[in-house]
C-alpha cells in the first residue's frame, strides 16, 4: 500500500525523495524494498511494548480521577497541582490530556464556547488594481513619545505602492481620504477591487466601510493580534525600515519625514528589483512591462547555455513571469489518500 502510494504520487508529477520524507521514509530504503522483496514495506516497528508504558489499571486511574465531581470541570493543568498540594501524584498533564484524547473526553467542559478566529477569506490576484493591502506604520518624531503616520497601499499583484499620506494622527476620515485618492489615482474599478487591512480603529471605522459599500470596494480584514493575515504591508514596511538609507535616529521634522518617504517610494517602485516577482520593478510589473523584460533575460541565459553547456547542469534559470499572486491561500489539510496532488 504505501509503495503504490509512492507511485501514485510520482505519477502525478511529485519527486519520489519528498514523497517518501512525508511518509517517514528514505528513497534509498524504498529502493532496497524493492529490489529485495518486490516493494512490499518492511517496517517491523518496535519488538517489545515500552517498560514504561500505562497500564490499564494506570489508565483507568486517571480517567476516574479526571472524572470524579470535584474535578470534572477542570483541565488537567488545574488537576495535578491540586492532586499535588494533597500529596499526590498519579500521572503528568501531557498524559491526563493524551488518556483523555484517547477516550474521546477531550472537550471543552463549560456552557460558554472559546472564541475562533476563521482564517480570512482566500483572495487571488490575477492583474493590477483586483487586490490592495494597506497599513499604517509610526514614524519617529523629534518628540519623544509623538509619531508621524505612514499610510501605504500596495497593490499585492504588482507590489506596487499605489498610494500614500503622512499625517500627524490616524482617524477614520483620514483613511477614507486617502483610499478614495488611491483609487482616483489608479482608475480603478471600484467593483472589481478587494481591500485589506488589519483589524486597526481606522480600517474598521465606521467613515472608511461606509465610503467601501458606497462604492462597491470588497473590504477585507486580518484576525486580531495576527500579522502574517497582512503579508504584504507587513514585508513593505520591514523593506522600508530595515533598508541602509533608513534614519536611525528621529526625523527632524514632519517635513524631513515627507522627503524620505517620497524617495523610498521612487527608489521601491522604479528602481527596486523585487524578489517575489521575478527581479523586476513594482512599476514595470503594474504596467505589465515584465513580460518582455524577463523573455529577453530567458533568451540571454539561454544563447549562454549553447555558447558552453557543460557549465549548465540542468535548466536555466526560471524567468517565466509569475501568475496569480494569493492573500491568504487556504492551506488544504495533507492526507495519505491523496497523496500525489498534495506533493505535485
Amino acid at each position: 500500500m504505501i509503495i503504490e502510494l509512492i507511485d501514485e504520487a510520482v505519477k502525478g508529477g511529485a519527486r519520489r525523495e519528498k514523497a517518501c520524507a512525508l511518509l517517514g521514509l528514505s528513497a534509498r530504503g524504498v529502493a532496497r524494498w524493492r529490489a529485495q522483496n518486490g516493494g512490499e514495506d518492511r517496517r517491523q516497528g518496535p519488538a517489545t511494548p515500552p517498560a514504561h508504558a500505562l497500564t490499564d489499571a494506570e489508565r483507568k486511574l486517571v480517567l476516574d480521577t479526571a472524572n470524579r465531581p470535584e474535578f470534572r470541570d477542570l483541565s488537567p493543568r488545574q488537576i495535578v497541582p491540586l492532586l499535588a498540594d494533597r500529596g499526590e501524584y498519579i500521572a503528568s498533564e501531557s498524559t491526563f490530556y493524551r488518556v483523555l484524547r484517547e477516550a474521546g473526553q477531550l472537550a471543552h467542559r463549560q456552557h460558554t464556547r472559546p472564541t475562533r478566529r476563521h482564517r480570512p477569506k482566500e483572495h487571488v490576484a490575477r492583474g493590477p488594481n483586483q487586490v490592495w493591502s494597506w497599513d499604517i506604520t509610526y514614524l519617529r518624531s523629534p518628540v519623544r513619545g509623538v509619531f508621524f503616520y505612514l499610510y501605504v497601499a500596495v497593490d499585492i499583484w504588482s507590489r506596487k505602492i499605489i498610494g500614500w499620506s503622512l499625517r500627524h494622527e490616524e482617524s477614520g476620515e483620514y483613511a477614507r481620504d486617502f483610499i478614495a485618492q488611491a483609487i482616483d489615482g489608479e482608475h480603478a474599478d471600484p467593483k472589481r477591487l478587494v481591500l485589506h487591512a488589519d483589524n486597526g480603529g481606522p480600517m474598521k471605522g465606521s467613515t472608511l466601510l461606509s465610503m467601501l459599500q458606497r462604492l462597491g470596494v470588497v473590504p477585507s480584514f486580518s484576525r486580531p493580534s495576527v500579522s502574517d493575515d497582512n503579508p504584504f504591508s507587513e514585508a513593505l514596511f520591514r523593506t522600508m525600515k530595515y533598508r541602509p538609507g533608513y534614519p536611525r535616529r528621529p526625523f527632524a521634522s514632519f517635513e524631513d519625514a515627507l522627503r524620505w518617504v517620497d524617495a523610498f517610494v521612487a527608489w521601491y517602485n522604479d528602481e527596486h528589483l523585487h524578489s517575489g516577482i521575478r527581479y523586476v520593478t513594482p512599476s514595470d510589473r503594474h504596467a505589465r512591462r515584465d513580460r518582455p523584460i524577463l523573455a529577453h533575460r530567458h533568451e540571454v541565459y539561454t544563447t549562454a547555455k549553447h555558447r558552453k553547456p557543460r557549465r549548465w547542469s540542468r535548466h536555466t534559470r526560471n524567468w517565466t513571469p509569475v501568475g496569480a499572486v494569493y492573500l491568504n491561500p487556504i492551506k488544504h489539510e495533507v492526507r495519505t489518500a491523496p497523496l500525489a496532488s498534495a506533493l505535485s
